[in-house]
C-alpha cells in the first residue's frame, strides 16, 4: 500500500530536501506541498493524506495550531529543529501521532513516516516515558475524561499496552490477536475516552485510568 504524505514547511529548500528524501521511498507518495499552517490545513482536508510532515514554526498557522485542526482528519507528525518541552507537550495535546527532529537521517524521516502510517506512536518506549513523566507533572489539569469503566475488559487490556508504550503489533502479540483488531481496539478506546492519539491515551493511563 502507497503512504500518501503532505509536506507542510515555509523554508522551500527544506521542503524540497524533505521531499527527495520521501520520493526516494518505494511506498511513499509526496501529494502535496504546503509553506504555512493554514495552506496544510486546506490541503490536507482536501487531498486527504495518510500522514502530514508538520514544521512547528510556520506563518499564519503554526503547526501544532494546525495539527489540532486536522485531528480526526489524518495523522500529522511534527517535525521541529527544538527539542523542547513546550513544543513537545503541544503537538502531544493537538493529538499529533508523534514528532521527529529535523537532524534525522534519512532513514529515520522515512521510518517515521511508515510507523504514524500504521497507527503506531513515533516515540520509542524509553522516550515515551520519560515524556509521559514530564507531561503529567507539567501540563495543566483539564476537564475530567470518562473513567475506565466505560471500556471493556479488553480494551482495558489494550490500554494498559499502550500505556507501556507497545506498537500495535507488540500489542496483538502480547494478547494474541490479529493486528487489525488491536486497530480496533485502540480506535474504539480512543473515541470512549475522548482522546486524540495513543500517546495521550498512554498519558491517560500514567495517570491513573
Amino acid at each position: 500500500m502507497t503512504i500518501r504524505v503532505l509536506v507542510a514547511d515555509d523554508h522551500a529548500a527544506v521542503r524540497a530536501g524533505i521531499v527527495l528524501i520521501l520520493d526516494g521511498a518505494d511506498d511513499i507518495e509526496v501529494v502535496g506541498e504546503a509553506a504555512d499552517g493554514e495552506q496544510a490545513v486546506a490541503m490536507a482536508r482536501q487531498a486527504r493524506p495518510d500522514v502530514v510532515l508538520m514544521d512547528v514554526r510556520m506563518p499564519r498557522l503554526d503547526g501544532i495550531s494546525a495539527a489540532r485542526e486536522l485531528s480526526g482528519v489524518c495523522d500529522v507528525l511534527i517535525l521541529t529543529t527544538f527539542d523542547v518541552d513546550e513544543y513537545v507537550f503541544g503537538a502531544l495535546r493537538a493529538g499529533a501521532a508523534g514528532f521527529l527532529l529535523k537532524n534525522a537521517d534519512a532513514d529515520a524521516l522515512v521510518d517515521a513516516v511508515r510507523v504514524v502510517a500504521r497507527g503506531d506512536g513515533l516515540i520509542s518506549p524509553g522516550v515515551t516515558r520519560r515524556l509521559i513523566t514530564a507531561f503529567a507533572e507539567q501540563a495543566p489539569r483539564r476537564e475530567p475524561r470518562p473513567g475506565p469503566e466505560s471500556l471493556t475488559p479488553r480494551e482495558r487490556e489494550v490500554l494498559a499496552c499502550i500505556g507501556r508504550g507497545m506498537s500495535n503489533a507488540e500489542i496483538a502479540r502480547e494478547l494474541d490477536m490479529a493486528e487489525a483488531t488491536t486497530k480496533t481496539h485502540v480506535s474504539r478506546l480512543l473515541n470512549k475516552l475522548g482522546l486524540k492519539s495513543r500517546v495521550q491515551a498512554a498519558i491517560y493511563y500514567s495517570e491513573g485510568g
